[in-house]
């Protein structure tokens, strides 16, 4: 794919300083670190490294990547490294995707207590799926699946969601059998969806009691308890959204569909169209109508405030293992669940196909498409220009 001519990193060494100066009260060191690692990567900053073709001798000089999680265009190498490891987890059957979305009205709560509520967020739609698949009403087994985070929509507001890959079927209680799904969508929706308020309003509300959320600004009023027992109340009243697509293919796709979610960031480069007179432009898909694109606009102040909402908390882990495959046994029920299959193969299944994901790419000569070899080292340079420090302020 080709090199875009905007990036992000254009609007953070532009606007950065000032965005930070301008957002002083909320702005946290963890949001410098990603501004200053966007703005420096792939710079000379970094270091770097000279280097030539083995056949026609053609040199370049390439700088040093930031390797931040949040960075847009440090994330294909380490999707690619993960993608390959994934490989000996794939089972022959096909996959199912689920996700599971928030109400709006948690968005601010979730800002303020990202560690604990997004936590809580894959603890309860892990449970929820696992429980649902053990009822003998609905499948009778126990299953495996990935989650991946996600916090954003395609404006780039706060929109907390967790997407599941999950192989069609799973283990009897005794792991003596391996057990197709009865349904087209593998789980019942409507089920999972109520499960799923179920747990997550009830550790909500053992979070609160514990005393493990913070309340500030506007939501002050919900640290007393009968108003957050108010609040709780409310999430009741409205349908909790869960999203199943059909089977999308067995092993030979599922990979290339993990690396279209697994390590993505909010926006990526190619999206960004215009940046002039302090104004971002970039494409977005409207899902509530049809996902027709449009054109969205904003200030760089704007931009970089949404950019930075999907910030996550330091260690904070986005991709984790169910089920079978869990770290804790995956080791021994994994071998099982291929044994198994062997002998009890999948039933014929229409599945929604997914292309196969690209080769990894690996840097050649742009001249004769030759190996290019490193002959030269750059180290970091100390004296960057580009130091985004949360100012300090006079709270009283």
């Amino acid at each position: 794919m080709s090199r875009p001519p905007l990036e992000v990193a254009d609007i953070v060494r532009a606007q950065g300083n000032h965005f930070i100066e301008n957002q002083s009260r909320w702005i946290h060191w963890t949001h410098c670190k990603v501004l200053q690692a966007i703005a420096a990567c792939r710079t000379a900053i970094l270091g770097g490294h000279r280097d030539q073709c083995s056949r026609c001798g053609y040199r370049a000089i390439s700088y040093n990547s930031c390797r931040n999680r949040h960075c847009p265009k440090c994330q294909n190498g380490a999707r690619d490294k993960w993608v390959a490891a994934r490989q000996n987890d794939l089972l022959a059957v096909a996959y199912v995707h689920v996700v599971f979305t928030l109400p709006q009205q948690l968005s601010q709560l979730m800002l303020q207590n990202k560690k604990v509520l997004y936590d809580l967020l894959f603890r309860a739609s892990a449970e929820t799926l696992l429980a649902v698949a053990r009822d003998p009403k609905h499948l009778g087994a126990e299953i495996g699946f990935l989650s991946v985070l996600h916090t954003w929509g395609q404006n780039l507001l706060h929109h907390p969601h967790i997407h599941c890959v999950i192989p069609a079927g799973g283990l009897k209680a005794d792991h003596s059998q391996w057990v197709h799904p009865r349904y087209q969508f593998f789980l019942p929706v409507g089920v999972l969806s109520k499960v799923f308020r179920g747990k997550f309003v009830a550790g909500l509300k053992r979070a609160f009691q514990q005393n493990r959320l913070t309340f500030a600004g506007t939501l002050k009023p919900l640290q007393h308890e009968k108003a957050f027992c108010s609040f709780l109340r409310t999430l009741f009243r409205q349908n909790w959204v869960v999203y199943a697509k059909p089977p999308f293919g067995g092993p030979q796709h599922v990979i290339g569909y993990l690396a279209r979610y697994t390590h993505r960031v909010a926006i990526s480069n190619h999206r960004l169209v215009t940046f002039q007179d302090n104004q971002v432009t970039f494409r977005w898909k409207d899902y509530a109508h049809g996902n027709k694109k449009k054109m969205m606009t904003l200030s760089s102040q704007e931009f970089l405030r949404r950019f930075l909402l999907h910030v996550l908390p330091r260690g904070f882990v986005r991709i984790r293992f169910f089920g079978f495959l869990a770290n804790r046994c995956r080791a021994t029920l994994l071998p099982q669940c291929r044994l198994l299959l062997r002998n009890n193969p999948e039933p014929h299944i229409t599945v929604v196909t997914e292309p196969s994901p690209a080769e990894p790419v690996t840097f050649r000569c742009p001249v004769c498409a030759g190996p290019m070899i490193i002959v030269e080292t750059f180290p970091r340079d100390h004296t960057s220009p580009f130091t985004f420090r949360r100012p300090t302020f006079d709270s009283s």
